[in-house]
Parts: structure tokens; C-alpha cells; sequence
């Protein structure tokens, strides 16, 4: 065990989970991580099934007397998201996590951590080990590539999973049970890039700009953070108007699911002085805006090689296509105070093939705004002469409110805490959404412990908390048989 997570309790949980932070599982890369797990499964005599998306199924064997109760799935992902700080000497993406008790925190010093999903997957195979935790028949269900779109929940064989009573341990409050989520659609637009000489009077230059807080592009939607792909638009589009430039790229964020944390351009401009000094007091008007909230952006401008640029044409509608995406909350539920029903947010840009590309994800709880968005982002598209492609990535996740699955977790969280839980939708993907559908009359619960920051450096899961979903899921576990 990583030397920082010696001691804490519980024990299992914290050891399987000290081994995740050493392995890398990047989404679509999980080869590694897949192992890790087949290799414990094997150790203890357990039986595994793989599919043909690499996901997992590892049964456990019931506890002496329930072998005949229903059979129950704890399901998480392996992959996590993967990010860094420029300046961190650790990466999650080669299986290095500078892991750091701070207080109440397990913390990662200038990376993810990846206790989404890692401390769903160390808690399963915890109980699978545990002595003190009785249960009927477990399935534990690991999937992959969670993180790009629930792409292995929905390739799911799904011949592989008997049971019909499923714990998702994807959950991130231990105050409360949740009972359903938001879906989405990705949405990307592409405009073409047609490229000309550099004229000899152009200087080319990259901007950059870095330091945005980032954050979960569905949890953190309405916690007032700038987008850093939103914020260079802006720039750009304030320094175009005092020294016209040629775009010769725009790129910026790393995961659909991230709010961008920083975005680079090149361009091809005449005056690179008027140009640095527009684009840097529009990052103050920006500072100023987002004080508070993301109180470390800075700009970069600095002289690189390019052969060919956009002319000003075509660099001024995509500067305007930028400003005209919608990102942030467009509506929240009407019957629950003070929860993003929709949202939308612009997470990546990328400029290859002599196209730029603009990609968004959009969530919503209530599957008619979900519709009514993919239109207005048609009508940008439009507007701006870019080609739209939409993918429908997952359905909302409905609550089912009579559920005897939910009806016996309310009573078990009663029990164990003197207090009635409450019932969260959250507005972000969870796998349920999908396994809902691939699992025909299937019962679903999500719990988890208290994780803030969530795909972004310096992500942290609250110790007592963990402590606290534990003690929930082997409980739960114990009714339940």
C-alpha cells in the first residue's frame, strides 16, 4: 500500500484502492487495469468472464447459508480520467498519482486522483474479500471507457450478468441514494480550414491560454467556472478587432466530460504588439469576471513556425461560431430546488485535416429539452456554415420510486444513520442509464462517497465518508440476503 493510505480504514478498501493509483487506465486503454483485476479474482479462486468490449464480470461466491438469495451486481468502471497539471511531474496516464492525506482527504498533488471510479472498484473487491460482510451471490461488474461516453456499458454482453438487483458504486455524496441521471448527446461541428501561404509582413505566434479550474463538465456545470476553449474565444475574437490575424489552429480541452482548463491558438498576424496587448486586457475583463471562481488564468504569446494560415475571411466565422456554442446551465428542474435539469458545455477543440472541430456535450434529466437543445445547436451550426454531426450518447435515467431495491437501501441508510437519505438525479452520465436498458427489468441504486473536484488536478474523496459508503454497501449487502 502507497505509504500516505497506510493505517486508514477500512483497510481492504484503502489497499486495493493504493494499488489503482499505480496503474494506468486511461479510457480505451484499461488493458492493464483489466489484468490487475483478473489477476486478484484468480488469487482467491473466483470465477471471470471478459466480453468482447473488455468488460468484466468476477463472481463471488454467497456467504455460508445464502447461496440460494437473489444475486447481486456492484458495478463501477475501471477508466478514469486523466489529467495533469503542465508543471506536475506525475501522470496518471503512465501509473503515477502523488497521493497525499491532507486532513479528512485522499488528495492527488497535480493530477487526477481517480477515486472516480477507483474507489468504487477497490470498495467491490473489498467486500468480496471482507470476513465481516455477509451476502447472497455477487456479480461484480467492471466496465470500461466510462469516461467516453459509456462506451462500454452500452457494448455490454450482457449474457454475462444474472442478476437483477444492482448497485452502482459510482455515487459521490453519502448523504444521499441516487435514484437517476441526466442524459446526453455530443454534438460536433466542423468547419473546414482552407489554408494559404503565410504573407512575408505576418509574424506567426501561439497563444495560449491556462490556468482555468476546469472540473466535471455536468457536476460543476453551475459552479461559475470559465471555459478555457470559451474564454481564448474571446480573446481572440477582442484582439481581431485591433489586429486582424489568419487562424492557422485552434485546440484546446482533453475529455468530453471536462470542463477545458486551457486552449491554444496559432495565428498569423500583422501586429504582434497591438495583437498581445488586446488579448491581454481582455484576460483581465475575463480575471475580473471569473474572480473567485478561477483566480490563476494566464496568457501565453510566444513566436512559432507555420508555413500556412486561414485568411480573415474565414477566420472571423469561426471566431464567432466559438462565441455563438451555448456553454453552461440552460435550465434547471422545476420541481427540484436547486438542481441543473440542462446544460450544455463546449469541451473540446481540435484543429487536423484542415478542419477545426468543435465539439459539445449536452445533458438533461428530461428528455424533450435533451431534443429541444440538439435543435438550437442545428441552428448555430447553420448560422455559422459549420457541418453538424449529433450522436445520442445515453438516455436519461428515470427514477423508479416503488422500487423494493430502493425501498430496502432507505431502510438500511435509516438504520445505520438516524436519518432518512435523500434522493439525488444527478446531472451527469451514469452507467445505470445504459444498464437499464441492457438488463431487462433490472432494479438500480447509485451510492458513493463524498469525491469534490472530479476530473481535474487535485480531485479528493473525504475519508470519514468513505468510511461511512462502506459501511452502507456491506450493510446493504447483509439486508439484501
Amino acid at each position: 500500500m502507497s505509504d500516505a493510505l497506510s493505517g486508514l480504514e477500512p483497510a481492504l478498501l484503502w489497499e486495493r484502492f493504493s494499488e489503482l493509483t499505480r496503474i494506468a487506465r486511461p479510457s480505451k486503454d484499461e488493458g492493464a487495469v483489466r489484468e490487475h483485476v483478473l489477476a486478484w479474482a484468480a488469487t482467491l479462486g473466483l470465477d471471470t468472464r471478459v466480453d468482447g468490449e473488455g468488460n468484466v464480470v468476477v463472481r463471488v461466491r454467497a456467504s455460508d447459508g445464502r447461496e440460494q438469495k437473489p444475486t447481486v451486481v456492484l458495478q463501477s468502471h475501471l477508466d478514469m480520467v486523466c489529467e495533469r497539471d503542465p508543471s506536475s511531474a506525475f501522470d496518471p496516464r503512465a501509473g503515477r498519482i502523488d497521493v497525499r492525506i491532507d486532513g479528512d482527504w485522499v488528495v492527488a498533488k497535480g493530477t487526477t486522483l481517480g477515486a472516480d471510479n477507483g474507489i468504487g472498484v477497490a470498495a467491490a473487491m473489498a467486500v468480496a474479500e471482507d470476513p465481516d460482510v455477509a451476502h447472497g451471490p455477487l456479480e461484480l461488474l467492471y466496465t470500461v471507457s466510462e469516461e467516453q461516453g459509456l462506451d462500454g456499458a452500452k457494448a455490454l454482453d450482457a449474457s454475462l450478468v444474472s442478476g437483477r438487483l444492482l448497485v452502482n458504486l459510482d455515487g459521490t455524496s453519502d448523504e444521499a441514494l441516487t435514484v437517476g441521471c441526466a442524459g446526453s448527446d455530443h454534438t460536433f461541428m466542423r468547419v473546414p480550414l482552407e489554408l494559404v501561404a503565410v504573407p512575408p509582413s505576418r509574424t506567426v505566434v501561439r497563444i495560449e491560454l491556462a490556468g482555468a479550474r476546469g472540473g466535471h463538465s455536468g457536476g460543476d456545470i453551475a459552479s461559475g467556472r470559465t471555459n478555457a476553449i470559451k474564454a481564448l474565444g474571446r480573446v481572440l475574437a477582442s484582439a481581431y478587432d485591433v489586429a486582424p490575424f489568419g487562424l492557422v489552429s485552434l485546440d484546446g480541452g482533453v475529455s468530453r466530460n471536462a470542463i477545458p482548463r486551457d486552449a491554444s491558438a496559432v495565428v498569423a498576424v500583422e501586429v504582434v504588439t497591438a495583437f498581445a496587448d488586446a488579448a491581454r486586457t481582455e484576460l483581465a475583463a475575463i480575471a475580473r469576471q471569473y474572480s473567485g471562481t478561477d483566480d490563476e488564468l494566464e496568457l501565453a504569446v510566444a513566436p512559432v513556425e507555420a508555413a500556412e494560415c486561414a485568411d480573415h475571411e474565414q477566420t472571423q466565422p469561426i471566431l464567432d461560431l466559438v462565441a455563438a456554442i451555448p456553454t453552461g446551465v440552460v435550465a434547471m428542474a422545476p420541481s427540484l430546488p436547486g438542481v441543473v435539469e440542462t446544460s450544455t458545455s463546449l469541451t473540446v477543440a481540435r484543429t487536423e485535416a484542415r478542419s477545426v472541430t468543435l465539439a459539445s456535450m449536452a445533458r438533461s434529466s428530461n428528455a424533450a429539452a435533451l431534443d429541444d437543445l440538439r435543435g438550437r445547436m442545428a441552428a448555430v451550426a447553420r448560422l455559422g456554415n459549420a457541418e453538424i454531426e449529433v450522436r445520442r450518447s445515453y438516455p436519461p435515467w428515470e427514477p423508479r420510486l416503488d422500487s423494493l431495491l430502493l425501498e430496502i437501501a432507505k431502510a438500511t441508510f435509516e438504520r445505520l444513520f438516524g436519518v432518512e437519505p435523500g434522493l439525488a438525479v444527478v446531472h451527469g452520465g451514469l452507467e445505470c442509464a445504459v444498464l437499464g436498458e441492457r438488463l431487462p427489468g433490472v432494479e438500480m441504486v447509485s451510492i458513493g462517497p463524498e469525491i469534490v473536484g472530479m476530473h481535474a488536478p487535485g480531485e479528493k474523496v473525504r475519508i470519514s465518508s468513505t468510511q461511512r459508503f462502506y459501511r452502507l454497501l456491506g450493510t446493504l449487502l447483509d439486508d439484501l440476503s
